[in-house]
């Protein structure tokens, strides 16, 4: 697979990642230990070079499962995760401390059995601790040997700016797909005008936009789609219509829907790394030949032109997680 540099920071990674959340974390049940960890070590081999964990995944069940599936090749890749939450729980709120911080590292270094986090992002922006503060931390780290390079999530311009300033910011780490295109307001240039790198997550639409969701689609009672607006029943009936003509162009292609929707966001800059998530080889696989996909200009068009006719429905998140974005 071809490999891309984050911004400015030099980091490489390969153009697509690997986001590991939904083996252990958010979309129902954990995937088998054995089938996560060929799962990985599968993606490896396939090329995959960078991939994205987080102590809340789990909480720290992901970062183990990270730790132990790439070990044998620990050199060869990138491996991201995050601090950001109290007791690494989603649901115990915000907590960017200094002390956390640190003590995440210091854990998230064990789980992931490591001497160094190549990428660590806080997870979210907490209004409770100056960015400055949370920046000043992680560049210590990084002074330390124990942390590489600084990344943010789901932040908006003016933090993304305020860290930089303190501590180079490697990449953003946000949601960004043909669904879900508000990054190119504001995102994109403060990113390109300042070097830094972009990470979408959520690329294929939380799995809606590979044409396999539908709106008779029933979701596992611990799935965290079930809370998000996006996916009731009727949205999906209503949003089907974006999904139908994502179709109809990837038919014309010879390709699929997924193919196509990372193939779009890998064409919008070059450096812009996607981190699909996927608990199955073949659409691990799917998502892997994707890369090699060159879109046109004319391509890129057709696109652009039949999407923007669509209107998409209901909201990405639920209003309690709504209130933990900064924008």
């Amino acid at each position: 697979m071809q490999k891309r540099i984050l911004g400015q920071s030099g980091l490489e990674v390969s153009a697509l990642g690997l986001g590991c959340m939904g083996l252990s974390f958010g979309y129902g049940q954990a995937t088998d230990k054995k089938e996560g960890i060929a799962l990985i070590r599968a993606a490896f081999e396939k090329g995959v070079t960078f991939f994205d964990t987080a102590e809340a995944y789990g909480p720290f069940e992901n970062e183990e499962l990270l730790g132990e599936a790439l070990q044998p090749f620990r050199r060869d890749v990138v491996i991201a995760t995050k601090f950001g939450f109290k007791d690494g729980k989603t649901s115990s709120g915000l907590d960017s401390s200094p002390q956390t911080i640190r003590a995440v590292a210091e854990s998230s270094l064990k789980r992931l059995r490591t001497d160094v986090i190549d990428l660590l992002y806080q997870h979210r922006v907490d209004p409770n601790v100056p960015i400055e503060d949370v920046a000043g931390t992680v560049h210590d780290l990084i002074k330390e040997g124990k942390v590489k390079h600084f990344g943010l999530s789901e932040a908006g311009v003016q933090i993304i700016r305020a860290a930089h300033a303190v501590q180079p910011v490697a990449a953003l780490q946000s949601e960004y797909s043909l669904w879900w295109r508000e990054p190119e307001k504001e995102i994109l240039p403060a990113l390109e005008e300042l070097g830094i790198g972009f990470v979408p997550f959520s690329p294929l639409g939380k799995g809606f936009l590979t044409g396999a969701i539908n709106e008779s689609t029933t979701f596992d009672k611990a799935d965290f789609r079930n809370t998000v607006p996006r996916f009731s029943e009727e949205n999906r009936k209503a949003n089907q219509a974006l999904v139908d003509r994502l179709g109809s162009i990837a038919n014309v292609m010879d390709v699929t829907p997924a193919q196509i929707a990372l193939a779009w966001l890998l064409a919008q800059k070059p450096w812009i790394v996607p981190i699909p998530g996927t608990t199955k080889i073949h659409r691990l696989t799917e998502n892997v030949r994707a890369a090699d996909i060159v879109l046109d200009a004319q391509d890129l068009k057709e696109i652009s032109d039949a999407l923007a006719e669509i209107e998409i429905v209901g909201s990405r998140y639920s209003e309690q997680a709504q209130k933990m974005i900064n924008r």
